[in-house]
């Protein structure tokens, strides 16, 4: 038989290194949700990562989310299936103000609600098997609830300081059993800290100020507290939101006096990269979970490396001039080392209501009145039942979700047949300078509606018994749109509305009826579906 010698690259083939086979390191880009989780915390248990953020007057309250590769996540649910603090989360009473919500009173707890309360900059952390989460309610005190899952159940929440004026509490458990609660002062005062009881319940003690300094540590607040080679860390941003860096705070005591120096710094394009959370992959590589606030679309969420020199973390890059102490934020970087490849997953968004439950998605802005929302009266449609209101941030049983991405279109089916006299519903996105389309019923004939800042224009009657409604979200501007023939074909409506950012909150997509205060009867409003495509 005749012989035959390979040609020569494929004998070479066989003698590379099995690292030219590799594939390529693969790389995340920052933001890795562009999504308003305002005030993240992290933490790692196992190969798993969890996120809770500030979710203020929406409920439920205090989201959780997990991820496996720290990159990509999806939202478990809530610690807080209701908002029990105070009557006014119940949204009970109209708020004196038109739909540009410009004229909000000052003590928001005489006029029926809590626009801006609720809570505020969670921490999480795991602890003798349970999951712990604290945070603040600006007027109400600092609370815990703990879980054996972090998808819960949750315990109900525990008063741990009652009182107004709190903000920004963290829990730590040292090496000798002992507990302690750090925590600011609305207004981002002095950090304190207090001893606290074992089962983190309650503090043992009135506090002390460990950090306080206007001139060089100006709006202090957001503390996590964390211990590593004997140091205790402070990671705390200053200088204020849209502005600030990230500072450290350090000593080799938990009373201090601590040291501090800036670890991340504005630059590569955000003016304020900082609060958040760090941990470490079982490899132990650093990494620091944080915001970056970009207007109306809120506080959305980034990811820095974090290594470490002479007892000090470094964030980000190297910035062009610097000392090699303060990072710049990254805007592309090698994945973190998590031990694996994982599915790129994304938050949940979309819902066409067949579940016996609303996804983890949904948040009502306030309380909801529960017996007028549900997914059974009609299977496969979600029907909201109007109560009177003067205005959209008056109405209850608003229905909203966080923003997912920076351009986005939502689209949701609105059956009509029961819209009451007076009675408007539809999709908006939702915040001060509300803007919305839908319909409203006025002397006996429906009519499609575009609404911004209170002027309403009127489009068509609608003659069929449903219609599709479209808000296509860019550049922090919503346009609507409506479609009466099953969606082939839109037809925009009314001007373009610039979003805002409100009351702490980014504007978010949501489903809405309200009726006419004067009219003895309401009706109810039936959505079929929500789509939303990035």
């Amino acid at each position: 038989m005749r012989s035959r010698s390979l040609p020569a690259w494929i004998t070479a083939l066989a003698f590379l290194p099995l690292a030219a086979f590799a594939e390529p390191t693969p790389t995340y880009r920052n933001p890795i949700l562009h999504a308003d989780y305002s005030d993240p915390d992290v933490i790692r248990v196992g190969d798993r990562y969890y996120l809770v953020a500030s979710t203020f007057h929406f409920s439920p309250g205090l989201p959780v989310l997990e991820s496996r590769d720290l990159v990509h996540w999806t939202i478990l649910g809530h610690v807080l299936p209701r908002l029990p603090f105070a009557p006014e989360y119940d949204l009970p009473g109209p708020v004196p103000t038109d739909d540009t919500g410009a004229r909000m009173p000052r003590d928001q707890r005489t006029v029926g609600q809590r626009y801006a309360g609720g809570v505020w900059a969670p921490s999480i952390r795991h602890h003798d098997g349970r999951f712990y989460v604290y945070f603040a309610t600006p007027y109400e005190g600092i609370f815990m609830a703990t879980a054996e899952k972090p998808e819960g159940p949750w315990s109900a929440p525990v008063a741990v300081i009652a009182g107004p004026g709190y903000e920004d509490p963290c829990p730590f458990w040292d090496d000798d059993g002992q507990a302690y609660l750090v925590h600011g002062k609305v207004g981002a005062g002095p950090l304190v800290l207090h001893r606290m009881a074992p089962d983190g319940k309650s503090v043992l003690d009135a506090g002390t100020v460990i950090a306080e300094d206007a001139k060089a540590l100006p709006v202090l607040e957001g503390p996590k507290l964390y211990k590593r080679d004997g140091w205790y860390y402070i990671f705390a941003p200053t200088g204020g939101v849209e502005t600030g860096p990230q500072t450290v705070l350090r000593s080799k005591t938990i009373w201090g006096p601590y040291e501090h120096r800036a670890v991340l710094i504005p630059g590569n394009g955000l003016n304020g990269p900082h609060q958040g959370g760090w941990v470490e992959t079982p490899s132990g590589q650093g990494w620091f979970v944080h915001f970056n606030s970009k207007g109306a679309y809120g506080r959305i969420v980034h990811l820095q490396p974090v290594t470490w020199k002479d007892g000090w973390p470094f964030m980000g890059q190297p910035p062009p001039v610097g000392d090699g102490t303060s990072g710049w934020p990254v805007m592309q970087h090698a994945a973190p080392d998590v031990g694996g490849r994982f599915p790129a997953v994304k938050p949940q968004t979309s819902d066409d209501f067949s579940a016996k439950a609303l996804g983890p998605q949904w948040e009502w802005n306030h309380n909801p009145d529960n017996k007028r929302w549900s997914l059974r009266q009609r299977p496969g449609f979600l029907r909201l039942t109007a109560a009177p209101a003067p205005n959209l941030v008056s109405a209850r049983n608003t229905l909203t979700q966080v923003l997912q991405s920076e351009h986005a279109v939502v689209t949701t089916r609105l059956d009509a047949t029961g819209v009451a006299e007076g009675q408007r519903a539809g999709l908006s996105m939702f915040g001060q300078g509300l803007s919305w389309i839908g319909v409203a019923r006025r002397e006996g004939a429906l009519r499609v509606v575009q609404s911004y800042s209170g002027a309403e224009v009127l489009g068509p009657p609608l003659k069929t018994r449903t219609i599709d409604l479209r808000v296509s979200v860019s550049d922090q501007t919503a346009r609507y749109a409506y479609s009466l023939d099953g969606g082939e074909s839109f037809v925009e409506l009314g001007a373009a509305a610039p979003l805002r950012f409100s009351w702490w909150k980014g504007a978010r997509p949501a489903l809405f009826t309200y009726g006419d205060p004067t009219k003895s009867r309401q009706g109810y409003a039936d959505f079929d579906w929500v789509k939303v495509t990035p």
